[in-house]
């Protein structure tokens, strides 16, 4: 009985006789016979063409500017070895991107300029020329799949009728095995089968909605597959896993997620769980951006340990001229406990809101906490955990005329709960960023302000009483005097403690200062410059 074949390339045109013969003898596979994928589902699966048509294989994007797909795409006989060189494909290579329907012109098509091969298995990540927009990456599965789960499998390939099919399939498949590096996988109806087009593929997991990638597609048994050996019986697939390596491969795309961007523009930064928190806890606090032109940005936590990459992608949650070009002040917070976070915003008008849940698809459930020109004078806010409800819904104000406040609860008593911290005081003016933190490990949270002048001091438990004493971090005149937007989260690591302070600088510079406490700051960590 011959191997199952893998399934990195079939021909659209005629190939060498080397590569011909190792198609015909058990060549990769590259497409799902199953259902037409409609508009804009499972968007992330992307079509590669490499070498202008002598192979067509699958991809999943995993970050704007990156694909996870197959290396035995790339291999120059991947029946033999399956390893290939780093760097710049040897063929080029063009991904379309978001195009579930190859007849039409949406979407994008990007050329592939390098690749990163694992050489412990049939994976590799390509990275395109430039990040694509409006699609949204599959998030990469941490935990381990387990024999017995469903997942879904896409992509390009033939069906049972179509040597070069112009839309996505997708059909459902059970994990029957998992073994060191790979997966066995087997259709749950009778015309679910990996074909030739379809290495490479994503193989994953539907979470309410939310995607994430489990394994990619590798070899497969292709009976039913069209052009296929009649006597083959065999409809079983062969997947690469890729939760043993999630780590290595958010670690890897992660480098071009911040210096992306041009971080002078950013206007408004604020840290939270909006994205949720991966399986162990293992994820760090997301980035809320607020930009100069009105756009807006999520960043993901990363879930891996290096600390010079702390996001492991970036979501566009809002374009260019849109209502954020009116927050006067961001902060986020937990607002209602179900272990998703939101933020409340000042707005030019006088309104104050809070969205209490935002994730990648946007902004959910605004509520309107008050709307007056009294608001216009809140210059400075920050929500934290400073009363004994365990959420961090407390907001805390920082008026125009020096004067601090208190909100308590604003989830359930919107600003109808107010404490009187201090009256007016001239020296307060000078304020000029304030963010919460736990950082003393009190009952309650702490409350950083950068003068400015750059000195820089932690208020310790803060409560509905007032201050309690006053820690200096940074001395008058220190660098941070050009610290321009500060914000507080748990960025090096899952700890649920916001304890590491983030500062985009007045150069467009970014780095964070972790662990910061009593003792003061421990080192920085640069990320964009």
């Amino acid at each position: 009985m011959p191997a199952i074949r893998p399934r990195t390339a079939w021909m659209t045109g005629v190939l060498t006789s080397a590569v011909a013969a190792s198609l015909l003898a058990g060549a990769p596979a590259h497409a799902v016979v199953g259902e037409k994928a409609k508009d804009g589902t499972y968007a992330f699966t992307a079509k590669l063409d490499i070498g202008g048509g002598q192979r067509s294989c699958s991809a999943a994007l995993v970050e704007q500017q990156w694909l996870v797909t197959a290396a035995s795409c790339f291999a120059d006989n991947p029946a033999q070895d399956l390893k290939v060189p780093a760097g710049a494909p040897k063929l080029k290579t063009t991904a379309t991107v978001g195009r579930t329907d190859l007849t039409r012109d949406n979407g994008s098509v990007v050329d592939v300029v390098e690749l990163v091969p694992r050489d412990d298995r049939d994976l590799v990540l390509a990275r395109l020329a430039a990040p694509v927009a409006g699609v949204t990456p599959t998030g990469i599965g941490f935990s381990a799949p387990l024999p017995g789960e469903e997942l879904w499998v896409a992509g390009y390939g033939r069906t049972k009728d179509e040597w070069v099919p112009d839309r996505l399939h997708y059909a459902r498949f059970g994990l029957e095995a998992v073994k060191g590096t790979t997966l066995g996988l087997s259709g749950k109806s009778g015309d679910a089968v990996v074909c030739q087009g379809d290495t490479g593929g994503p193989a994953f997991r539907d979470i309410g909605g939310r995607y994430e990638l489990v394994g990619v597609n590798s070899t497969s048994g292709q009976a039913g597959c069209f052009g296929s050996d009649e006597s083959e019986t065999r409809k079983n697939a062969v997947d690469t896993r890729v939760d043993d390596i999630a780590a290595w491969i958010q670690a890897t795309v992660s480098r071009d997620v911040l210096p992306r961007a041009n971080w002078k523009n950013a206007a408004h930064m604020a840290s939270g769980y909006f994205t949720g928190q991966s399986a162990g806890s293992k994820r760090r606090m997301d980035l809320f951006v607020v930009w100069n032109d009105g756009s807006a940005s999520l960043y993901q936590g990363a879930d891996h340990n290096d600390p010079k990459y702390p996001y492991s992608t970036e979501y566009k949650v809002a374009p260019a001229g849109s209502y954020w070009k009116d927050a006067r002040a961001v902060t986020g917070g937990s607002f209602t406990g179900t272990g998703s976070d939101g933020i409340t915003v000042r707005w030019a008008s006088g309104k104050l809101s809070t969205y209490t849940h935002v994730d990648q698809n946007g902004f959910h459930d605004e509520k309107a906490l008050a709307y007056s020109d009294t608001w216009k004078r809140a210059r400075l806010i920050t929500a934290g955990r400073y009363t004994d409800n365990p959420l961090r819904d407390d907001l805390l104000v920082l008026w125009d005329n020096g004067s601090t406040s208190m909100y308590s609860d604003t989830d359930a008593n919107l600003v109808g709960k107010e404490s009187q911290l201090t009256n007016a005081d001239p020296s307060w003016t000078e304020a000029a960023q304030i963010s919460s933190g736990e950082f003393t490990g009190g009952r309650t949270a702490d409350l950083v302000i950068r003068w400015n002048d750059g000195n820089t001091s932690l208020f310790p438990g803060v409560d509905t009483t007032g201050y309690h004493g006053r820690i200096r971090i940074r001395p008058d005149k220190s660098a941070w005097k050009d610290a321009q937007i500060l914000t507080v989260g748990s960025f090096t690591a899952a700890s649920n403690r916001p304890n590491d302070i983030l500062i985009r600088w007045r150069s467009g510079y970014l780095s964070y200062y972790p662990g910061v406490d009593a003792n003061g700051t421990h080192g920085e960590v640069q990320l964009v410059g």
